[in-house]
């Protein structure tokens, strides 16, 4: 008997000792009246106001991911009962016309640039392939002397080139494999000037981003490999404020965009950019015949604004002279 009131003794005073500890609990947990609450600032009650919103547009957005999913599962299908016809695609692609026109980018300049130059030439490789991909007219597109410090930053940023397609990438040298009366040359600073594009030739763009550093390299290296040498017509067509040396890109744009024309002028300022200051010559001439005649004008124009600015002047001094008279009066 006095066993089982033990017994009962002791869990009584477990549960009396398990109460008054989750009594004590929940007076620590409940914030006390005394304390005071820290003021909420702004930003903090605009994130709690952003976050409630985030929670209660939780729904929504499920529901806008659903029919987006929806809308392009229908477009696939749209695409593929357009494509079983015939394929579409195929059917676009065949406006396209093939030049035979070869236009190489010579990348034999390696050690002539820094890395970020480097850089610059592959993002402009880049561009070239895209549009060369999109053009009417696309031409036989080499890429030579390809190696080095380009083919390392393009392994490194763009493991895609190896898939390119409708490119010849070739580490050897273009006059290895192109005959050489077959070769042009392009460059800024040769006397011949371009007239018609010949697409039995081989024309070569310098791959060379050098900021005017070595000027009249690639002249040179053509003349001393004997190979023929011309400039684009951009002096005939166009004013520009900067210097005539253009982009790889811009030079290879400029070519697919003639192909499609056969105007050199719309070529140019279809593809020269902004920053340029491209103007078409005869508006050029229009403009510095204005300008001859402006400057006699502006003189005049000046010279009697002077005339009244003396005028102005005159009275305001008789005035100080008056004053000066006054004060002296006084005086004495």
């Amino acid at each position: 008997m006095s066993s089982e009131m033990l017994s009962a003794f002791t869990d009584t005073s477990n549960v009396e000792r398990k109460q008054d500890v989750s009594e004590s609990r929940e007076e620590r947990q409940k914030p006390c009246s005394n304390e005071v609450t820290e003021p909420v600032s702004k930003r903090q009650m605009k994130k709690l106001m952003k976050q409630k919103q985030w929670e209660e547009q939780r729904e929504l957005r499920k529901q806008k991911r659903k029919e987006k999913r929806k809308r392009k599962k229908l477009e696939r299908q749209g695409q593929l009962d357009s494509n079983s016809d015939g394929n579409e695609r195929k059917r676009v692609r065949r406006h396209i016309a093939q030049s035979n026109l070869r236009l190489i980018i010579d990348c034999s300049f390696d050690n002539l640039m820094a890395l970020k130059d480097i850089k610059k030439l592959h993002k402009q490789i880049q561009r070239c392939y895209a549009e060369n991909r999109r053009a009417l007219h696309p031409v036989q597109f080499y890429l030579t002397s390809h190696g080095g410090q380009l083919k390392k930053n393009m392994d490194e940023n763009d493991r895609g080139w190896v898939n390119w397609k409708d490119i010849h990438i070739k580490p050897e040298h273009y006059s290895e494999f192109i005959k050489k009366e077959d070769l042009v040359y392009l460059t800024s600073d040769s006397p011949n000037v371009l007239k018609e594009l010949d697409e039995s030739k081989a024309y070569v763009i310098g791959g060379l981003v050098d900021h005017n550093h070595h000027k009249g390299f690639t002249y040179k290296q053509a003349s001393d490999y004997g190979i023929d040498h011309a400039q684009l017509p951009l002096g005939h067509f166009v004013k520009m404020n900067s210097r005539k040396v253009l982009a790889v890109n811009h030079v290879f744009e400029i070519i697919l965009e003639y192909l499609e024309t056969r105007d050199w002028q719309e070529a140019f300022f279809t593809i020269l950019p902004q920053r340029k200051g491209a103007v078409p010559t005869d508006q050029a001439c229009e403009h510095s015949s204005h300008g001859k005649q402006s400057p006699g004008a502006e003189g005049r124009a000046n010279s009697d604004s002077n005339e009244g600015v003396n005028s102005r002047l005159e009275p305001s001094s008789e005035h100080t002279e008056a004053k000066q008279d006054k004060e002296k009066s006084t005086e004495s």
